[in-house]
């Protein structure tokens, strides 16, 4: 999945790139956080859409079901929240 590696990308460059760690951290306080935070990747290089980034979510939570054998019928709240679990990575950077 590309958004996988931009993610990969981006989490390298805000390690050593505090004035874009900072950017991504305060688009987590927009009124449109996810949009927000997509438009900062994009000025910064990373090919990083909104529409992405919700499917990645999503796609990350079905891959969990998956894997538990067909025991895992109900999502957990918050397993398909990729922005959620980026901006706490990127919190915990500091």
């Amino acid at each position: 999945m590309a958004i996988y590696s931009e993610l990969i990308r981006l989490s390298e460059k805000a390690k050593k790139d505090k004035n874009l760690r900072e950017a991504l951290l305060n688009s987590s306080n927009d009124k449109d956080p996810m949009k927000s935070f997509c438009d900062v990747c994009l000025q910064n290089g990373f090919e990083i859409y909104l529409g992405e980034l919700f499917a990645y979510g999503e796609d990350m939570n079905d891959s969990k079901l998956r894997s538990v054998n067909g025991g895992g019928v109900n999502a957990i709240e918050g397993w398909n929240d990729a922005f959620s679990q980026i901006i706490k990575e990127l919190e915990e950077m500091d």
